[in-house]
């Protein structure tokens, strides 16, 4: 569906509160009736709201509406009220429920026989899903728990404590290990893995950790992230855990896996998928290469290796690189350097048409997703364990596409089709297409 048509559809739907309502509700209240917040407007319609509910719910559960002459002698009637603090989205909110009839102070609605079971409020809740929604959604955006609370107070009127703040969001971990574990597709056209590093406090001491990251491109041309994984330090024996996990979870076959030039890690990568195409991730190397330049010089140089992964053969790219080499290596040697050292895992990217490479060279999503979540991660000091920032991460992912099919990092990549029809002539069957 366009987003036209899904314009088009909301402006046709009916509103779901009479207009009418709104403006007597308006009229009536006073002028200096502010709108949100603990004492405003809305929080009192959700009051009125939810103990309207609550009567409902209680009236259906005896069978008889309040006074009614039915429910004399049944043994089963109402028994006044409690006060109870609900926390929501629009804050905290006071209920006047009913009580029980022994002079016990319930956790919800009760009514003489103690039988009643509310669904609104249940008994030994006392926070709706908007509100813990509210709270996730802002510790997935980076914020830490004590930013969390102090937001809460400034904005709802709220006070919870840091404890609660955690356990809200240590509630998503089981989603966390049912997502890190789901079933895969059995092969995806491209690959690419990364990492980003983070402080952990690990065994009594602060340590930068790798969290590493793969996203895999499906047959539709979707992004998807496959997972995070947390480890001292990016290294190729620890690559060849998670690559085997993703073949344990169904990746039987890879045609392209773009990654950095860590050594060894092309080796890892080929004992688990042997007709994987390894290709040196060309937006690593051009960014490898603004290490060595001064800032001013950045812009030139990144023009001038323009010509080399743009080349339309090895040998064009081979004198492109003498080129390079000529005017930039006696000022920038260790850039020159680099570029030949992964000469032979980049030459590959070289031997196929221009619909292939833009796929494979476009690593936008990969470089788009490692700059949000680095942006997530800035914020903290450090973080007390991997499960810790694995949340967050799971978290801010989840937060970043949220309305997609969750692990889509974005819709299918520019000119799909064309690099798909390419593909399926250079690796015919392998994408099993039928």
């Amino acid at each position: 569906m366009t987003e036209t048509m899904q314009t088009d559809e909301v402006a046709a739907r009916p509103p779901r509160v009479d207009p009418e309502l709104i403006e007597r509700l308006m009229a009536g209240a006073s002028g200096e009736l502010e709108l949100l917040g603990p004492d405003g407007l809305l929080a009192e319609v959700t009051k009125a709201v939810m103990e309207r509910a609550l009567k409902a719910e209680l009236t259906y559960d005896l069978g008889y509406e309040e006074g009614d002459p039915a429910g004399r002698g049944s043994g089963n009637s109402r028994n006044g009220t409690y006060p109870k603090t609900v926390l929501t989205d629009l804050g905290s909110v006071e209920l006047d429920v009913p009580t029980s009839a022994h002079g016990e102070k319930p956790m919800a609605v009760d009514n003489r026989n103690g039988t009643f079971e509310p669904r609104l409020v249940p008994k030994h809740v006392n926070r709706l899903k908007g509100f813990n929604e509210r709270v996730i959604a802002l510790y997935a955006r980076g914020l830490t728990v004590r930013d969390v609370q102090a937001h809460l107070r400034e904005i709802y009127g709220v006070d919870v404590s840091p404890d609660l703040i955690s356990t809200i969001t240590d509630s998503v971990l089981e989603e966390l290990r049912e997502w890190q574990n789901r079933p895969l597709d059995s092969v995806y056209p491209v690959i690419y893995l990364d990492a980003i590093v983070c402080k952990v406090r690990h065994d009594g001491a602060v340590r930068n950790k790798a969290a590493h990251i793969a996203v895999g491109v499906d047959v539709e041309g979707r992004k998807h992230v496959l997972g995070f994984w947390i480890e001292t330090a990016e290294g190729a024996k620890f690559w060849l855990r998670v690559i085997t996990e993703l073949r344990n979870r169904g990746v039987n076959d890879v045609l392209f896996v773009c990654c950095d030039g860590l050594k060894g890690l092309p080796e890892a990568i080929e004992a688990v998928w042997p007709q994987a195409s390894v290709q040196t991730c060309v937006v690593h190397l051009i960014r490898g290469s603004m290490r060595f330049c001064s800032y001013k010089d950045r812009k030139a140089v990144a023009a001038a290796l323009k010509p080399i992964y743009r080349a339309p053969n090895v040998d064009v790219a081979v004198e492109m690189l003498d080129v390079f080499e000529a005017v930039w290596g006696k000022k920038y040697p260790g850039a020159v350097k680099m570029w030949r050292d992964a000469w032979e895992r980049f030459t590959p990217f070289l031997e196929f048409p221009p619909e292939i490479r833009t796929v494979i060279y476009t690593t936008n999503a990969i470089e788009s997703l490692n700059y949000q979540l680095r942006k997530v991660t800035k914020t903290r000091g450090h973080f007390p364990t991997d499960q810790a920032l694995l949340k967050l991460l799971y978290l801010a992912v989840r937060n970043i596409h949220k309305g997609q099919r969750f692990g889509d990092t974005s819709s299918a990549s520019w000119h799909w089709r064309e690099a798909l029809n390419q593909m399926e002539m250079f690796f015919p069957g392998r994408l099993q297409l039928t």
